[in-house]
């Protein structure tokens, strides 16, 4: 039906999942994967420094969105007095806006994280032609109260989401190509990953106006999240934000996916919009299909039965 066909391509573009050049043969891509790297990224030869202020070229600037991320966090380099470096990285939706800024490590506070954003947006928007973010995106739970509280003091929508894809790829480039490269850097400071997400084991129920009827595990071909496809994110009409799809990839690849049916998808479809749903998992012991929003919450979609097990066996393996 209508109502089924409209809550779909809202879960398929909410994955955020990378796609695959086979449904049935996965080839494993890193979010760095997602996002070309840039010359600008130089390395200085001073202690513990690298490019830094904003690094888009105009063209590129033309091309950023008004969705934002990102990121304040120490980095695995030392200065010469043995403190960590902290940085605060932004970036938007699509990649092409990149700005970066060094702080001092006893001065690590909202007043000059929203600084640094304000800077930003004085020589990406008021110099440089971009448009103004709308929406900032951070993934960090233990940096919510300070990330918070700077962006609430500029004129943007603030959200904790871990949908933030542009800044993921960044952060893998840089811990792969920069951090090792710099004066100071120490390999033991760095953790299992760059970008961490808290992790929630217990799933909390959707409410009971949320749960669909019905289920399928399907699969649709790249071209359709591509410019004129079916639910590609320019179409007008759809809800929510598409997951990036790395250049490149051919056209008749598949996207792994989620068909809810149910009489109440608009109002399933609104909610989710608004939920930063990063991800789905399935989750093949406890034999539950979960929803990953914000920066802290799993919601349990959906119990799996055997063959349905089966099934979810192979949508992750085609993730």
């Amino acid at each position: 039906s209508d109502m089924s066909r409209a809550l779909f391509m809202v879960l398929l573009c909410f994955l955020g999942i990378v796609p695959t050049s086979s449904f049935y043969r996965p080839s494993i891509l890193s979010f760095s994967k997602l996002f070309r790297p840039r010359s600008c990224l130089s390395m200085s030869s001073s202690t513990s420094s690298a490019s830094y202020g904003l690094l888009s070229s105009q063209e590129e600037l033309s091309k950023a969105t008004t969705d934002w991320e990102v990121d304040c966090y120490s980095r695995p380099v030392k200065d010469e007095n043995g403190k960590k470096l902290w940085e605060v990285l932004i970036t938007d939706s699509s990649g092409s806006l990149r700005y970066s800024q060094s702080l001092p490590s006893n001065s690590v506070n909202s007043l000059t994280v929203r600084t640094s954003i304000e800077a930003c947006v004085s020589q990406a928007c008021d110099l440089g032609g971009a448009s103004r973010p709308s929406t900032v995106r951070f993934f960090r739970g233990e940096m919510f109260n300070m990330l918070s509280i700077a962006l609430s003091q500029v004129d943007v929508v603030a959200r904790p989401s871990r949908a933030t894809h542009a800044l993921n790829g960044w952060l893998a480039e840089r811990h792969a190509g920069v951090y090792p490269k710099m004066v100071g850097y120490d390999a033991r400071l760095r953790k299992a990953k760059a970008a961490q997400y808290l992790d929630i084991t217990t799933p909390v129920r959707l409410p009971d106006a949320l749960l669909g009827e019905r289920y399928a595990f399907v699969s649709l071909p790249v071209s359709e999240f591509l410019e004129g496809g079916g639910v590609a994110e320019t179409r007008s009409g759809l809800k929510g934000r598409s997951c990036p799809v790395p250049a490149g990839l051919a056209p008749d690849s598949f996207v792994p996916g989620i068909v809810v049916m149910s009489q109440r998808c608009e109002a399933l479809a609104s909610w989710m919009e608004g939920s930063e749903l990063s991800s789905i998992e399935c989750d093949i012991r406890r034999r539950t299909v979960n929803l990953s929003c914000d920066i802290s919450t799993k919601y349990l979609l959906a119990k799996l039965n055997d063959e349905q097990r089966k099934e979810a066996g192979g949508f992750e393996e085609a993730k």
